[in-house]
Order: C-alpha cells, then structure tokens, then sequence
C-alpha cells in the first residue's frame, strides 16, 4: 500500500476545533473580551475561510485527487485556489478560526492562534511538503517558486 506524507493522523480541521474549544474554555474561566463589536467583520473573514477552504477541496476533487495528509496524491494541483495559496484549506480554516474568534468577542481563540497555525505548519505542511517535493521533484519546486504557502 502508497502512502502520502507521514503526518499524525489527526484531521487538520481538529487542531483547529480543540484550539478554538480551549479558547472557549479559557472564555469562561477567565473572561478576555475584546470590547468592541466585531460581529460584522468576524462574519466577512468566516465566510472568506469557508470560500477558500471549499474552494481548495473543490480543487482537489477536481483533480481526483484526495484531501487527507496521509494518503497517496494523485495529482499536483496548481490551479484554481492553489494559484494564489500552496495550502488554501489549511489557510481558510485558520481564517474561519479567526473570523470565530471575533464573532464571539473573545482574545482567548486568538491568543491561542499563533500556536495552532505553527502546530499545522510543523505537523502537517512540512510533512506535506516533503511528501510532494519526492512525489512531483521539478514540478513541485517551480511550483513552490511562484506560490506562496498561506496567500
């Protein structure tokens, strides 16, 4: 059996989810408002991370290609979403996260978001990154010339 990259085998998405939850708990020990109404813009940044994570899947399944870490890739897919951002999912769930966070009115989930984005960056991307330099070689690294990792 072909694997893909040798990452821990926990969904991207939960990192995020159990970083956001500490947030929300730590809310409530220990209450860090932000003290203004930022119910609008936390709305815009949300919706802007589901459109580029949803646009990255879409790319991906397009491709016929798949969207966990560890499996084999079939495809390096460069256009799209992946025109302008090497990782548009992680990076439109790290702004979902972002835009929950000033919904909710809290500094906690963001205080904690530096933390979860280096955990995917280390955890997930590198191991990515490795996989699909030994995978596509000459064509990953043109790739990785013209396209930044997060936007």
């Amino acid at each position: 059996m072909t694997v893909g990259a040798r990452v821990v085998r926990i969904p991207p998405p939960l990192y995020y989810g159990l970083a956001f939850a500490a947030g929300m708990v730590l809310r409530r020990v220990a209450p860090l408002p932000i003290g203004v109404d930022l119910v609008l813009p936390g709305a815009i940044v949300l919706a802007a991370g589901l459109a580029l994570a949803g646009a990255g899947v879409a790319g991906v399944v397009r491709h016929h290609t798949t969207i966990v870490p560890h499996r084999e890739v079939a495809a390096l897919v460069t256009t799209g979403a992946y025109r302008w951002s090497r990782n548009p999912m992680y990076t439109g769930l790290a702004l979902q996260y972002v835009g929950g966070a000033l919904l909710v009115g809290s500094w906690w989930p963001l205080i904690l978001w530096p933390l979860v984005v280096a955990v995917i960056r280390l955890a997930v991307i590198g191991p990515e990154e490795r996989y699909l330099a030994m995978q596509f070689g000459p064509a990953y690294a043109s790739y990785c010339s013209r396209v930044r990792r997060w936007l």
